[in-house]
């Protein structure tokens, strides 16, 4: 079967992050598989090496109800119908006794068709919700074959256009069928089609598929040529799990090949061996193991994640060849102090390595002291004002001097009443002590190349941002993030996080450290969110809040359409953790509809844009009071 593999988006559509990670999570529970991604391709898809099954982009640019009900019929089809009831071992045999026909590629098409209509029968009945999105999926590609047919007939497609005539067949009856010419020749083939309607198994459908055999052979010229469903190319492409032992290896050792009976299990034996591949153990091809000490007085315990860093060529090749250092980039980075992310911080990152480390105060692109001083002035009044503002709405929070009271400090001026009152109140409590505001702040300042003819204006809002809080004593961070685009590669991708003002740092001036901000080359929201994140769950104050500065959608190595949807994963967990999460977009020009669309759908309504760069300094201050009332009013 043709494989779809090389699916290729030519525009720059872009995707409902939010919405396709709803539909994962329904992928997920269908499936009872926490660990499958869901993306979208061509045609239907599953791909247990990948741990992803794929929609069809069939169902875009139709109205929302439409595209909503399209996916969830591939969803219910994909987590729910093929996932558990569809025979693999059944459909390797059968792949493997049509090898010997003249048109294997048309009767594995026509299986998985009639699995297909098996399966929505078989899921609407387990399943009496799915069935509006299973009305609307027929009807859908009844109209699109319709068409179809008369076209395929027209060009000589004849195998394509007996596909379209069984299907329908399947979902509309004969009634409605084309008449005349070779369509008459099709209506021989729909007694025997017709029991496709009673199968109840894989098996059976073969053996339905096997009585049509001769006749189709006749009527036929050519094979299919255009594919209408690539749903399980990926898994003839790895019909068996893969074993790393050699032919030496025997007995209980080997690996098994026996084949999966379903889906399902293929993706959970796929996922446990990506488990287990990982680290270096099985980089090196050994015959045999011995248990006890090395030999060598060098040796060291091998650690998952760590490369090996020697390399040599055997004594076949050069019988003189000694092992030599390989000065590779993971070493290089290991070198540099770099930390693996692996699976810590998301699937799309588990070939990152990053560093934490303080800001470099030197060098050619910081802003001399006297220009962050005139900016400081300028900021001044409106830092004081805000300041001023919300410790006034403070002091309104705080409880009043209470007086005859039967308990507290004894008020002097009321010793009288121990003579004139029966019961005498002579005491009160002093006003309650003003608390800090409850409240912790991280910021996340993106540091790719786009940003360079912005970074004036960001260096402007992080210092006032800096003064605000560090004004009321509110504890909050400061970094730097990037990924360095020259090294990074498949393997490995460095990312630095720059900090600018730790929390840790309590009250210190950081104007020196924001001067120094610079632009470097792209970035991994995704991860910078997560690693954010991480620390910010760490502390104790009831409200916590995550910025992000940026002036564009994520941009890094391999993270481009998928970098969209794994920053959306990023802000929603943030938010499942108590930390809120505010996306400030700044720009020299205004923002398009798709810019908005992009980023709603990344950060829900927690987006907030400057229409002018100008303007990003006020745009700040507004999120900050806004912010901090809400705070406030919560004393």
């Amino acid at each position: 079967m043709a494989e779809m593999s090389r699916f290729i988006q030519f525009n720059n559509e872009q995707i409902d992050a939010r919405q396709m990670i709803t539909y994962e999570n329904l992928a997920q529970a269908l499936s009872g598989n926490p660990h499958i991604h869901l993306t979208e391709r061509q045609l239907m898809e599953f791909n247990p090496k990948e741990q992803t099954i794929s929609m069809s982009v069939f169902w875009r640019h139709r109205t929302a109800e439409q595209t909503h009900l399209g996916r969830l019929s591939d969803i219910y089809l994909l987590a729910e119908g093929f996932w558990r009831h569809f025979s693999q071992r059944a459909w390797r045999e059968f792949q493997e006794e049509i090898t010997e026909l003249n048109y294997p590629k048309f009767f594995e098409q026509q299986l998985i068709m009639a699995e297909e209509f098996r399966l929505m029968e078989s899921v609407a009945k387990k399943r009496p919700g799915t069935k509006k999105a299973f009305r609307l999926r027929a009807q859908a590609y009844l109209a699109t074959y319709q068409h179809q047919i008369h076209v395929h007939h027209q060009k000589g497609f004849l195998a394509e256009a007996l596909l379209n005539y069984f299907y329908i067949a399947l979902h509309e009856g004969s009634l409605r069928l084309p008449t005349g010419g070779i369509f008459d020749t099709f209506s021989d083939l729909l007694y025997k089609w017709q029991h496709v309607f009673d199968s109840q198994s894989t098996e059976e459908t073969i053996r339905i598929i096997w009585a049509l055999v001769p006749q189709i052979e006749e009527i036929l010229k050519k094979d299919i040529q255009l594919d209408v469903y690539a749903l399980l190319d990926q898994l003839e492409a790895a019909p068996f799990i893969p074993d790393h032992e050699h032919d030496g290896v025997c007995g209980m050792e080997e690996g098994s090949d026996e084949a999966k009976e379903t889906i399902e299990e293929t993706f959970r034996s796929w996922h446990r061996e990506s488990q287990d591949d990982r680290g270096t153990h099985l980089r090196f091809e050994l015959e045999r193991g011995n248990e006890g000490k090395s030999l060598s007085d060098e040796a060291v315990e091998g650690q998952d994640g760590q490369p090996p860093t020697e390399v040599g060529t055997g004594g076949d090749v050069d019988a003189t060849a000694k092992p030599q250092k390989e000065e590779s980039l993971a070493t290089k980075s290991l070198k540099k102090k770099y930390t693996k992310s692996g699976e810590v911080f998301g699937r799309e990152h588990e070939q990152v390595i990053y560093q934490e480390k303080m800001i470099t105060t030197h060098g050619e692109d910081i802003t001399p002291k006297s220009v962050m001083e005139k900016w400081r002035l300028q900021q001044e009044p409106m830092v004081r004002a805000l300041v001023q503002e919300l410790r006034k709405r403070m002091a309104q929070k705080k409880m009043s001097r209470r007086t005859h009271l039967s308990y507290g400090r004894l008020d002097s001026k009321q010793l009288l009443s121990f003579v004139t009152e029966n019961r005498p109140r002579p005491f009160y409590k002093k006003d309650a002590p003003s608390k800090p505001l409850d409240a912790v702040f991280g910021l996340l300042i993106d540091g790719s190349a786009s940003m360079m003819d912005k970074m004036d204006e960001t260096k402007q809002a992080v210092l006032l941002f800096h003064d605000v809080l560090r004004s009321l004593e509110i504890a909050h961070e400061m970094t730097l993030f990037y990924e360095d685009a020259y090294e990074a590669t498949k393997e490995v991708q460095p990312n630095t996080f720059e900090w600018i003002h730790r929390l840790e740092d309590g009250a210190v001036d950081a104007s020196e450290k924001i001067a120094a901000m610079t632009s470097h080359e792209d970035n991994r929201d995704g991860f910078a969110i997560r690693w954010m994140t991480e620390r910010l769950k760490k502390r104790p104050e009831k409200h916590r809040f995550l910025l992000v500065f940026s002036d564009g959608e994520p941009s890094a190595f391999e993270y481009a359409q998928n970098g969209i949807l794994d920053t959306a994963e990023a802000v929603i967990e943030a938010e499942k953790q108590g930390i809120t999460v505010l996306h400030l977009f700044l720009n020299t020009s205004e923002p398009s509809e798709e810019q908005l669309q992009l980023f709603s759908t990344i950060y829900g309504r927690q987006s907030i844009v400057a229409s002018d760069v100008a303007q990003f300094s006020d745009m700040t201050l507004r999120t900050l009071r806004k912010v901090l009332s809400l705070v406030v009013q919560s004393m």
